[in-house]
């Protein structure tokens, strides 16, 4: 009996020291991956990884964009506005140019992915100003910038998708290849690459994580706290609007009503991943990984044909348990520091 208790005792540490290290998050990996193929047989096939690994991308860069707001200690409600707003905005400058000048076919699509992301990083400047120099709280500010761009949305296309854009933006963007590499996948994985050095290989990546931890320490080290708030929320909304163009192409139209699930899945995605909500804690390759869980999930979820409207139940209530599992996280580590 000693030696049963010594050894549950001894997982018991192993399970708790993984737990302290890792997150909450491979855990719940491991758990969806056993759980979804018992109910699908499908589920592990590559073609079907595959897949989710395409159809997780836009959430994967979203959600890169929500992690820099929650490291400086807030968040963006606006994304999916951003997302929604760089699809039509783009989608109607391209089609626009391609029916005028129907011979210059890239020149049409390099116009509207740049009036898209304009469009969409134009509601970050917005974001970051308000926060940053007006000291609107991250909840208000971009909650009512969200309600702002989606009517503006919806004014612009009268709640009708946009067509008329080249056949060759969808075939690249949304379903082409490069180097045997989908294309989104590919600009997904650059953009990963490209925020991975700026924050961990200059010293300007440091500051989004100083002025999370303490804003006032931050300040009266010399960091820039306004330049790096306002930074923080055009960058978030960049990598949203880039979403929106690649979604765009996916979709072959422009939508005014498409992101609407991004704000919280964006958040989960962080959440789950160990970034926290109080700011300056948070790993990017954790991020990655989970916007690829949330993705694992929902396809999961559609292969064993469980209800669109249940699984906004399972997103809410994996959002909770991240959330808790933050909060015990943090009194080990402190009971550990004791």
């Amino acid at each position: 009996m000693a030696l049963e208790r010594t050894a549950e005792t001894g997982l018991a540490r192993i399970f708790r020291r993984a737990f302290v290290r890792l997150g909450i998050l491979p855990f719940l990996l491991l758990a969806a991956l056993v759980i979804f193929a018992l109910m699908s047989e499908n589920f592990l096939t590559w073609r079907n990884l595959s897949n989710v690994l395409r159809q997780s991308v836009y959430l994967t860069i979203v959600s890169i964009g929500q992690m820099l707001a929650l490291l400086t200690g807030g968040f963006d409600l606006s994304v999916g506005t951003i997302l929604a707003l760089a699809s039509v905005t783009g989608a109607m400058a391209m089609a626009a140019f391609y029916a005028a000048m129907p011979e210059a076919v890239w020149l049409s699509i390099a116009i509207g992915c740049l009036a898209g992301i304009a469009a969409g990083t134009l509601i970050g400047v917005v974001n970051g100003v308000g926060v940053a120099f007006l000291n609107v709280s991250p909840f208000m500010m971009s909650l009512g910038m969200a309600s702002v761009g989606f009517g503006i949305a919806l004014f612009l296309t009268g709640g009708v998708p946009v067509y008329g854009m080249p056949i060759q933006f969808g075939d690249t963007f949304g379903f082409g290849n490069l180097f045997g590499i989908p294309t989104p996948v590919l600009v997904a994985a650059l953009l990963v690459l490209a925020l991975y050095v700026f924050l961990y290989r200059t010293p300007y990546g440091r500051h989004f994580y100083a002025v999370g931890g303490n804003l006032k320490a931050a300040s009266l080290s010399g960091i820039n706290t306004r330049g790096t708030l306002f930074l923080t929320y055009v960058l978030c909304a960049f990598f949203a609007a880039v979403a929106g163009m690649l979604l765009t192409a996916r979709l072959d139209t422009g939508e005014a009503n498409i992101g609407a699930s991004m704000p919280l899945e964006s958040i989960a995605a962080c959440v789950i991943a160990g970034v926290s909500l109080r700011g300056g804690v948070g790993r990017l390759e954790n991020v990655v990984l989970g916007a690829l869980f949330i993705g694992l999930v929902q396809n999961g979820m559609n292969l064993a044909r469980i209800e669109s409207y249940l699984q906004t139940v399972v997103l809410g209530a994996l959002l909770i348990l991240a959330v808790v599992a933050d909060q015990i996280r943090l009194k080990y580590v402190a009971t550990a520091k004791d």
